[in-house]
């Protein structure tokens, strides 16, 4: 039996000047970070996907429930199946499903019911929520913040991805019931997210588009 508890060893505490430093080359790294929505051809290493996969999950989640599952797609025809059934929905979307305030709130964007990059990427995450798992009596086991916990895992998931100089792209087909029919997962699993992962394609163009400064996302008290 695990102890209840134990020592916070692998703590390192920085001298103030070395945690600037460490803090501002991390946020220069991350304010490069773009979603892009097209994809060279170009395979991953797999160790660079499974190192990523192991950060997201080292995130923090309800009662460490931890309850998320990452199903990593690179086969061709799964990816052609995935991208057929998503665009079937998107036509749906476009064509009267969404508001028009949506519509125009996505214009900037460029965005449209084709979404090749599906195919053209080399890996696509599906990304998996678990409300609750199933003991060996075949009981379940409830799971706590669900929604929190796999936002938290998918957000480092994307930071690692950036930081081991891919690009990626968050992508929400709606609905996403058909990703975990065509995957083959289990009733307890839901999509959550697909991140579509590689390298940006040499001529890839992205949004002029400018994030937040800080005196409008922060309050400090």
């Amino acid at each position: 039996m695990r102890p209840a508890s134990v020592s916070l060893s692998d703590y390192c505490e920085l001298p103030p000047e070395e945690m600037a430093a460490h803090a501002a080359s991390f946020y220069d790294k991350m304010r490069r970070r773009r979603s892009v929505r097209a994809f060279s051809d170009r395979s991953v290493p797999r160790g660079v996907i499974e190192d990523c996969l192991c950060t997201a999950g080292t995130a923090p989640s309800g009662a460490n429930m931890q309850p998320w599952h990452f199903v990593v797609v690179c086969d061709p025809e799964v990816k052609r199946r995935i991208r057929e059934a998503a665009e079937e929905r998107e036509r749906a979307f476009y064509a009267g499903g969404a508001s028009q305030e949506w519509l125009e709130a996505l214009a900037p964007l460029e965005t449209g019911p084709d979404k090749s990059f599906l195919e053209e990427a080399p890996c696509l995450i599906v990304v998996f929520a678990r409300p609750y798992s199933l003991a060996s009596d075949g009981g379940k086991i409830q799971h706590y913040y669900v929604s929190r916990s796999v936002g938290l895992a998918t957000g480092l998931l994307i930071a690692a991805i950036h930081n081991a100089g891919l690009a990626s792209l968050p992508y929400t087909p709606s609905p996403m019931g058909f990703l975990r029919e065509l995957l083959g997962r289990p009733a307890n699993e839901r999509p959550y997210l697909v991140l579509v992962v590689g390298y940006p394609a040499p001529d890839v163009r992205v949004p002029a588009l400018d994030k937040k400064p800080l005196s409008e996302i922060a309050t400090f008290v």
